[in-house]
């Protein structure tokens, strides 16, 4: 039964209200609706939370999906107006009543702070905000030149403080409108021309605290831009330490105020020479210390015997080169005595064997003109001139030939 035709005898089911309701929802599409969050959680990747009119009493519930959170700005929490794009959702199983949100943004000032925060997501990409490129601060800056509004406090913290902290420090100031619409054409002009003076070491661009619209001049791209492309040090101190202008991204050097930017582009004099006479005093320390080390280390080397008394390592070297001198002269002799016996002993061998000894027993050697030895009675036939050789000098014979074997052998014998 229809819902609308149902009575007390024919009531219909409530599942079927449900679908009544939901297609009657579904009839109304997106709807675009402006109002303050007041309940903001992530669950599981999705956020579940609450829509109330800015002036009025009307609230809604909500649920945003994790593939449209992706797309929504970061920065989205409780108290901010948005405007938000919803459908009208209808769970026929339940009976529950919430909205689908398909977009949501900051209005108003939010709109701004949103571009600002696609702008800053930009320039971060392109490599603007990198630590890399940051050019290091001066340690003494001889010159720094300052981008103040005239007559401004910020001017006055700036100069007040540097020199209270370096009385001989010096400035080239150049005034330029900080807010509305020629805060940016002249703000980037006096970077320019203090960016191309080589006397200026340093750039500070300095401004009062101020609400957000008032700051928007240094979060301008173009200004940005200026700032990333100059060859001298930037240093950004807009506002106070909340006020967060992309000017303080692009810079090489961060203040959180005018006079915390004094303190950090000049250093404390008498800070400096506290350091110094701190270093001074290390030195000495130290210096001290190692004159005194090395005296102890003297002194104790002076107190080792070998040093106190070195004729003692002469004499006790000299007692064994004494002894090692007599060890070599007693195996010498002894080599040579043995050596000597052996010649000896070598020469009378050699002397038994060598012909000369044979001589000397009364033998005598025949050879014939030519030298050869005559061995056999047949070499030296009847007439044949022989040369004799005996113990002491030769003589000349001549053969007689062959003599009988008992005859021989008898004459051969050597004399008694």
């Amino acid at each position: 039964m229809h819902p609308r035709d149902s009575s007390p005898d024919t009531p219909t089911s409530v599942s079927r209200l449900n679908e009544t309701i939901r297609d009657f929802v579904q009839k109304w599409g997106a709807v675009w609706v402006e109002a303050e969050i007041t309940a903001w959680n992530v669950r599981g990747g999705h956020v579940f939370g609450r829509l109330k009119d800015a002036g009025g009493e009307g609230m809604l519930s909500f649920r945003m999906w994790s593939s449209t959170l992706q797309r929504t700005p970061d920065d989205l929490k409780v108290g901010d107006r948005v405007v938000a794009c919803v459908k009208a959702d209808y769970f026929v199983k339940t009976g529950d009543f919430s909205f689908t949100v398909s977009s949501m943004r900051h209005t108003g000032l939010g709109d701004q702070l949103e571009r600002l925060e696609r702008l800053r997501s930009q320039l971060r990409a392109e490599g603007l905000f990198d630590p890399s490129r940051k050019k290091p601060i001066p340690f003494l800056p001889h010159v720094i030149g300052l981008i103040t509004g005239e007559r401004s406090d910020a001017e006055k913290d700036v100069h007040r403080n540097a020199e209270l902290r370096w009385p001989h420090v010096r400035f080239r100031t150049i005034h330029a409108a900080v807010q509305g619409d020629r805060c940016v054409p002249e703000t980037i002009a006096a970077l320019r021309v203090l960016d191309a003076d080589p006397d200026v070491d340093v750039i500070v661009i300095a401004r009062g605290g101020g609400d957000p619209q008032t700051l928007l001049g240094f979060s301008d791209e173009r200004l940005v831009r200026a700032v990333a492309a100059a060859s001298t040090p930037v240093v950004s101190a807009i506002g106070h330490e909340n006020d967060h202008p992309l000017l303080d991204d692009v810079a090489d050097l961060r203040a959180s105020t005018p006079t915390d930017a004094a303190k950090r582009v000049v250093p404390d004099v008498s800070e400096q020479r506290a350091l110094v006479q701190q270093l001074r005093s290390r030195a000495r320390t130290r210096l001290t210390q190692r004159i005194s080390h090395d005296i102890a280390n003297l002194q104790q080397l002076r107190s080792r015997p070998v040093l106190r008394e070195p004729q003692s390592m002469l004499l006790g070297r000299t007692v064994e080169l004494d002894s090692l001198t007599s060890r070599g002269r007693d195996i010498v002799r002894r080599r040579w005595d043995a050596a000597a016996r052996t010649t000896a002993e070598l020469r009378a061998s050699l002397r038994a064997l060598s012909p000369g000894a044979t001589l000397d027993r009364g033998y005598a050697i025949a050879h014939l003109g030519d030298g050869v030895i005559v061995r056999d009675a047949d070499q030296a036939p009847a007439g044949a001139a022989v040369v004799v050789t005996v113990a002491r000098g030769s003589f000349a014979a001549r053969s007689e030939g062959e003599l009988a074997e008992s005859e021989g052998a008898s004459d051969a014998l050597p004399p008694t």
